[in-house]
């Protein structure tokens, strides 16, 4: 049997783990996993303590995308029934964004639809964080917008935008069985355009299209070489009108293994379990915030996720505290009526995070 607490020593003193270590892993067995689970933990209570961040996407325009993302209910060959509609008013996007602040969100998620932004676009976008800024200069934002051109890094730095989140989603080896309109390389290219432009590099994961577990190792070394510091880690919800709509080999516990896998290759990253946290943990989602640190609170960019006050509640049932917000947040706001409701305006159909 793997020690897996000599792979947490290994992975909390800064020490890049074997393939085979990552591996082993995700191979666990099920008996084995609690303890796959406990080594992680020691990691993400190294570096985060018992604090829970929390993150409120905003979809920002929806569908109109020319890509062919074979998980996405909003690319170009998609039938799934979504709403569509182009990038929104800066007012609408302040006005959604307060709706997750108010509910204890420090980071809001702007999210846009398509293979990236125009110039017009972008500064229309740039417009709505400048209004949002001045009145909440204590908010992070983080965007995502797509592949970034030459240029555009920087005017949404100037803007005020602290993060930029373009997931890599898999490994180069599985890239092109999930997408054809653009290359893994374009992914990190952005990435890189992002940190160059000084904006916090977001990107992460999307599990369960049909990769191997070497997959999942890869890209989990991709993203620790590219110093990435927020890792989001989505499970797949299959869709239907998608190609990978009858997709679906992910349990509780092999979900697990996977966060306990990209916490243990990089530690000190805030790891967020995303889309499809809901569909596939199901009664084990405590048990992944013992390995992560983050989550969406409420509803993700058009797929329903369970209610905020659930989400607070899990936190609090942990011992854990609010990232940002005073000690005494969690028994304030759930002795208060439940923040949900406006949650769940920007609700629509499935799509990923």
């Amino acid at each position: 049997m793997m020690n897996w607490e000599s792979i947490a020593d290994k992975s909390i003193r800064g020490e890049d783990l074997t393939r085979e270590e990552a591996l082993s892993v995700l191979q666990a067995s099920d008996a084995e996993t609690p303890s796959v689970v406990a080594a992680a933990s020691r990691a993400r209570q190294k570096f985060f303590g018992n604090r829970v961040k929390l993150n409120h996407l905003v979809n920002v325009k929806s569908g109109l995308c020319p890509e062919d993302c074979h998980y996405c209910s909003q690319a170009a060959d998609s039938t799934a029934p979504i709403e569509k509609y182009p990038l929104m008013k800066p007012e609408e996007i302040i006005r959604q964004a307060e709706i997750g602040m108010a509910a204890g969100a420090t980071r809001a998620c702007l999210v846009a639809s398509g293979r990236g932004p125009s110039n017009r676009e972008l500064d229309q976008f740039c417009d709505a964080v400048k209004e949002l800024k001045k009145t909440r200069p204590e908010v992070e934002v983080c965007a995502c917008l797509g592949l970034l051109m030459e240029g555009q890094a920087s005017k949404l730095k100037e803007a005020g935008v602290d993060a930029y989140n373009h997931n890599l989603n898999t490994s180069a080896s599985f890239y092109e069985r999930i997408c054809k309109t653009h290359a893994y390389d374009d992914r990190v290219d952005t990435v890189e355009k992002a940190k160059a432009g000084g904006m916090s590099p977001c990107s992460g994961v999307l599990t369960g299209m049909g990769e191997t577990d070497e997959d999942l190792v890869e890209v989990g070394f991709a993203l620790r070489r590219q110093k990435v510091e927020s890792v989001p880690v989505n499970f797949l919800i299959p869709i239907a009108g998608t190609p990978l709509a009858k997709k679906n080999n992910l349990t509780p516990l092999r979900c697990l293994r996977i966060l306990s896998m990209f916490r243990l290759i990089n530690p000190s990253a805030e790891l967020r379990i995303a889309g499809g946290r809901e569909v596939h943990l199901r009664h084990l989602q405590p048990l992944g915030l013992m390995v992560a640190n983050s989550i969406f609170l409420g509803d993700y960019l058009t797929t329903k996720g369970q209610s905020a006050r659930e989400d607070l509640e899990m936190i609090r049932d942990l011992g854990y505290k609010v990232l940002g917000q005073p000690d005494d947040f969690l028994e304030k706001t759930l002795g208060a009526p439940a923040p949900e409701g406006e949650l769940k305006e920007k609700t629509r159909e499935p799509a990923h995070a």
